[in-house]
């Protein structure tokens, strides 16, 4: 890589996870920023992936106080969660690049156009029906397999398809949330790790800037409105689709 093409993905690490920790959608961030970098679809997905899931762990941690008394839950949907990734994950490596290349574009708009509407959708769906608890791993089993295969706005995905059959508040789904896409990043990191096109390069300049973002995101959270924030994000992953779109 050339030194633009470095201080592009540094500054694009230390936004995404700044907006992770705020707003969510950094991995929209990402994505066009790794394109942009030189990668190809396929590995700049797959990077992508790997360099945002040490963030997982960390709202892990910093919402374990709402996952009291969910250990059952976890111990339910931890593994559709990973059966789902794997099977996205396996689709993403065995399908042509030709393939990924044509769906990415409408991947990131919808990706886009759901974190524009996740408070109107996180209302449609807040108040959950008397549903059976198998649909419950159907949905997430789905949510999870996009999250194999592309990932982004993945969170927002498991909190619409968690609140339609979890009589919760949305800060405990939140705190479940957490849990279900850590297990699906972590298993996007050993499918990848193991049998994707990483670029490791790009991975050792995003994990750290993304943990730094973290923190700082997790300080501006207090005093910057995400509604704000979110409307950058939402605007760029439009335009990257759209630029994408065209471009192929």
């Amino acid at each position: 890589m050339e030194i633009h093409q470095i201080l592009l993905l540094l500054g694009a690490g230390l936004f995404a996870g700044t907006v992770n920790a705020i707003a969510g959608g950094g991995a929209l961030l990402l994505y066009p920023a790794l394109l942009g970098a030189g990668l190809a679809p396929v590995p700049a997905n797959v990077t992508n992936s790997i360099a945002v899931s040490p963030g997982y762990l960390a709202s892990i941690f910093g919402a374990r106080k709402d996952l009291s008394g969910q250990a059952a839950r976890i111990r339910a949907f931890v593994p559709t969660a990973i059966v789902g990734t794997v099977a996205g994950s396996v689709l993403l490596l065995v399908t042509p690049a030709s393939a990924f290349e044509a769906v990415v574009p409408y991947l990131v708009i919808g990706a886009a156009l759901l974190l524009a509407f996740q408070k109107r959708v996180q209302k449609m769906v807040g108040h959950p029906a008397q549903l059976p608890v198998w649909l419950g791993h159907v949905l997430v089993g789905a949510a999870t397999f996009y999250g194999g295969y592309f990932g982004a706005a993945l969170g927002v995905i498991t909190i619409a398809v968690l609140s339609l059959v979890l009589a919760e508040s949305l800060t405990r789904i939140t705190a479940l949330k957490n849990v279900i896409t850590a297990a699906s990043g972590l298993t996007t990191v050993a499918v990848f790790a193991l049998f994707g096109p990483v670029n490791w390069f790009a991975v050792l300049l995003l994990t750290p800037m993304t943990l730094i973002g973290g923190f700082v995101g997790s300080k501006l959270a207090r005093v910057l409105k995400p509604s704000v924030l979110r409307v950058v994000i939402v605007a760029w992953g439009l335009g990257a689709g759209v630029y994408l779109l065209i471009r192929g």
